[in-house]
């Protein structure tokens, strides 16, 4: 059986940050799941539809290996759904796979898993992760642990092969 991985959706995804991984993990022989608060259809910033796999509240965390957090404005709203953050803190705390990219970063804040840690963001929201106690760098990828990051759609292609490495490794 394939190993699982949330790849959470909400209105404003960035449509390559969320159809990029969502398919390069499949490619690679893993379970991508779209996770959503409501089953419904999202609009990505480009007007993509995307209907959600399967619904937060259908979620255990248990049956995942990682969660993917795209970028664009759907991290805003992520990060208001107190499950969503309980699934990312889950993942951090059981030292499985958090991928965040872009705007994501607001993600781990939320979630409380960001102090202390080396990673990278959009330069948008450098300030917003310094504030949270995050080591910010300006690299295409940054890995810490389990937590891999990015700043935007130009450093997929990093960010998939440090994602796929970590899985690799994960126990």
């Amino acid at each position: 059986m394939a190993k699982k991985i949330a790849v959470l959706l909400d209105e404003m995804v960035n449509e390559q940050e969320f159809i990029y991984p969502y398919y390069r993990l499949k490619e690679a022989g893993f379970e991508s799941v779209s996770v959503a608060t409501e089953k419904r259809v999202y609009k990505g910033k480009f007007g993509v539809p995307f209907t959600p796999d399967m619904l937060i509240a259908d979620v255990t965390p248990g049956e995942f290996e990682g969660v993917v957090v795209p970028g664009g404005y759907a991290p805003d709203f992520l990060r208001r759904s107190k499950a969503m953050l309980s699934l990312v803190g889950e993942m951090n705390d059981k030292g499985k796979l958090v991928a965040m990219i872009c705007h994501a970063g607001w993600v781990g804040i939320s979630a409380g898993i960001v102090k202390g840690r080396t990673l990278t963001s959009t330069s948008a929201i450098r300030d917003d992760m310094s504030n949270a106690g995050a080591i910010w760098v300006d690299q295409s990828v940054v890995v810490d642990g389990n937590l891999v990051t990015s700043r935007s759609p130009a450093d997929l292609p990093d960010f998939m092969r440090e994602v796929l490495r970590v899985l690799s490794v994960q126990k």
